[in-house]
């Protein structure tokens, strides 16, 4: 993958990290500051550590993963990308949101299972792993950080349009991987 793909990739995997720092910056009124950097900070590792993960996990199976490499890059992206647009129009109830310490834990991996993924495929494209997450990982925070504060000064939620974009960047990646 080029350092561009890369980016289009941490975009798209900071969607999550976008919408959920959204919706706690729509209820959350006190510690602003420290609430948004908490948040930020424990999204950003765990989309940093997740691709490291999945690309330590795929290791010991590269001599048989090689030859189909390309299919499997564009099959991860691919699914990933209509996963994040059929979310986006699926019916969601309200959830309390929180910002303890568990809570933030379950954050943080709840929007970063899609990243462990991506590290399969950045392993396959012989990617540098280290780049990518770090790329990945800063985009989250920046990503989250933003969320937040647009949550604290609007009241309305556009998440469905992000997750589309989020989703059709995915595809075009999937696309990509295959040539």
């Amino acid at each position: 993958m080029s350092l561009v793909d890369i980016i289009f990739l941490a975009f798209a995997l900071g969607i999550d990290c976008l919408v959920v720092a959204f919706a706690q910056g729509l209820i959350v009124r006190q510690n602003r500051i420290k609430n948004s950097i908490s948040l930020a900070v424990i999204m950003g590792l765990f989309q940093c550590l997740m691709p490291i993960i999945g690309y330590g996990g795929t290791t010991g199976f590269y001599k048989l993963l090689f030859p189909v490499s390309k299919g499997i890059v564009a099959g991860i992206f691919l699914i990933l990308g209509i996963k994040f647009i059929i979310e986006a129009f699926e019916v969601k109830k309200e959830e309390m949101q929180c910002l303890g310490f568990k809570c933030l834990i379950g954050l943080g991996i709840a929007t970063s299972i899609d990243a462990l993924a991506s590290g399969v495929s950045i392993m396959l494209t012989h990617t540098n792993l280290f780049l990518s997450s770090a790329i990945i990982g800063g985009m989250s925070f920046l990503m989250a950080i933003i969320g937040f504060f647009a949550g604290s000064y609007i009241k309305c939620s556009k998440s469905r349009y992000l997750a589309i974009i989020g989703g059709i960047i995915l595809i075009v990646l999937a696309v990509k991987a295959l040539f």
